[in-house]
């Protein structure tokens, strides 16, 4: 009977480490998509004026600011100002703004081409959306 060579087991379970190990480089090393941070960040911007604007009393009726100025074109066009300030003083100086009513806007036009957070809160009256910008 002929001699046969054998591979050692050690060579071969260094080979099949090489191979992990370069597999797993290429994992790190590929090239992924990475997740736009402004939006995600404009977007927990705008929900916590949202989650604000929510819990603030109303002014003169009903059970928050939000649902008072979704309440009638009257409430909205009363609370405007008052409206405007809160938001801006919510959202500071590097933030602008558009909230959106059932019964009108209040805040800035959206520029074109700029990432903007949204958040949207339902009420009784209608859905209110409010949208944020990097000034």
């Amino acid at each position: 009977m002929p001699d046969r060579g054998q591979l050692s087991l050690s060579v071969v379970e260094a080979g099949v480490g090489v191979l992990l190990l370069l597999a797993v480089a290429g994992g790190f090393g590929a090239s992924l998509p990475t997740p736009s941070t402004d939006e995600t960040q404009l977007d927990a911007y705008a929900g916590d004026a949202a989650t604000v604007l929510t819990g603030a009393p109303p002014r003169h009726a009903d059970r928050s600011r939000l649902t008072e100025v979704a309440a009638s074109r009257a409430a909205f066009e009363r609370e405007r100002g008052a409206l405007r300030r809160r938001v801006a003083a919510t959202l500071g100086d590097n933030l602008q703004f558009r909230l959106r009513t059932p019964h009108g806007v209040v805040g800035d036009p959206i520029p074109r081409a700029t990432a903007t957070g949204r958040a949207t809160v339902p009420t009784r009256h209608g859905p209110v959306v409010i949208q944020v910008w990097y000034a």
